[in-house]
């Protein structure tokens, strides 16, 4: 018996391009740091609109070297979501700050400003925005409390590549963090990126990521190995050749997926904020207590029928024990967040979804619901 087609949550292909380049580089015999990260650096500078792009080894790397250039540190509070990925809360710790905890919008879940506005004291030295899923946060607001407050800005952009806030690419309103890890809209297996407008902040990020090294045996300041190699590097270029494909066809997913779910009592699709564009790293719904079926039973349900899903996340950030007595990890109440993590469920979006497989999904979903 032929098992059924199985729709995967997540799609990595690679195409003759990459894999010409990526041949080029082994053949050259410059496989560490070279002109391919350069070339690499270049493209997303130009996708963000800014003038520096730093690639390192990994987007939690990227995170923590924009908070050591920044002079975050021991005594200094940086205001984030608790409902993100737990590099967001590691990075923070890495360089001795304490976390603060703001409740998220449950539409677009990301940090609400108001909630951020809220816990300004004399220790807060930064916000770090997560745009989750792909959806940019509300930077002109985050952005004018940072202003009025002088806090520096670490958008953790990770899934967000190619997204925008107001007509502005999300990445060039502080220091952007980046991703290209395997799952990513754009991948190299590993990689992190920053980018900034300030030179200053370039050069260090610069040093930071290569032993605090300007030259050969030269230190200029204290720096940690955080390189990409130009292997790496030349998986990413072709990609980001493609990104606004990419983002096309992930957004044009979106649209009939929601399209297809829309009138399922308990069962909200995503929304985008008006003037924004999101990325769609993730189509995430939220099941509500009013639908037919629970959350993981829907789960349960949609593998049954061949459909992958997966829960983004189960619990906020901090509610884990290694986290719970640690000194610089703030437990602030976060209602909104906390009701996410009952209700979301990601179901697959990629941009190597067949018509079919868009169909599939909302059948599964509907034949479940209704």
């Amino acid at each position: 018996m032929v098992e059924p087609r199985r729709i995967e949550l997540t799609s990595v292909r690679f195409d003759d391009r990459v894999e010409a380049l990526v041949l080029s580089v082994l053949r050259s015999g410059q496989i560490s740091q070279g002109p391919m990260v350069e070339a690499l650096e270049a493209a997303v500078a130009s996708i963000v609109g800014v003038r520096h792009a730093v690639a390192v080894s990994n987007g939690t790397a990227s995170l923590i070297a924009a908070l050591h250039v920044l002079g975050v540190g021991p005594g200094d509070e940086v205001i984030t979501s608790p409902f993100t990925f737990v590099a967001t809360l590691n990075a923070i710790l890495a360089v001795g700050a304490t976390a603060r905890f703001a409740d998220i919008d449950l539409d677009t879940f990301t940090v609400r400003p108001d909630s951020v506005d809220a816990l300004v004291n004399s220790r807060t030295r930064a916000v770090m925005p997560v745009h989750l899923y792909g959806h940019p946060a509300d930077m002109t607001a985050i952005s004018a409390i940072a202003a009025r407050h002088g806090l520096a800005i670490v958008e953790d952009a990770a899934q967000a590549l190619g997204g925008s806030h107001a007509g502005r690419p999300v990445g060039g309103f502080g220091v952007g963090s980046f991703s290209f890890y395997a799952t990513k809209n754009i991948t190299t297996g590993e990689g992190g990126m920053l980018t900034t407008d300030d030179d200053s902040i370039a050069t260090s990020l610069r040093l930071f990521r290569n032993q605090g090294m300007l030259e050969p045996y030269r230190y200029e300041m204290l720096g940690q190995n955080l390189r990409l190699t130009d292997l790496q590097a030349a998986v990413g270029v072709p990609q980001l050749d493609d990104l606004e494909t990419i983002t096309a066809r992930r957004s044009s997913n979106a649209a009939r997926l929601s399209t297809g779910l829309s009138g399922l009592v308990g069962i909200v699709a995503p929304k985008v904020r008006p003037g924004d564009r999101h990325v769609f790293h993730q189509y995430t719904i939220r099941v509500e207590d009013r639908c037919t079926v629970g959350r993981d039973d829907l789960q349960h349900a949609l593998s049954a029928a061949g459909v992958r899903s997966a829960v983004y996340y189960r619990s906020l950030v901090f509610d884990h024990p290694c986290f719970h007595e640690h000194p610089a990890v703030i437990l602030d109440p976060c209602p909104v967040a906390a009701s996410a993590t009952t209700q979301v469920l990601s179901v697959p979006v990629h941009q190597h979804l067949t018509s079919s497989d868009v169909d599939g999904i909302v059948a599964a979903v509907r034949d479940t619901v209704t």
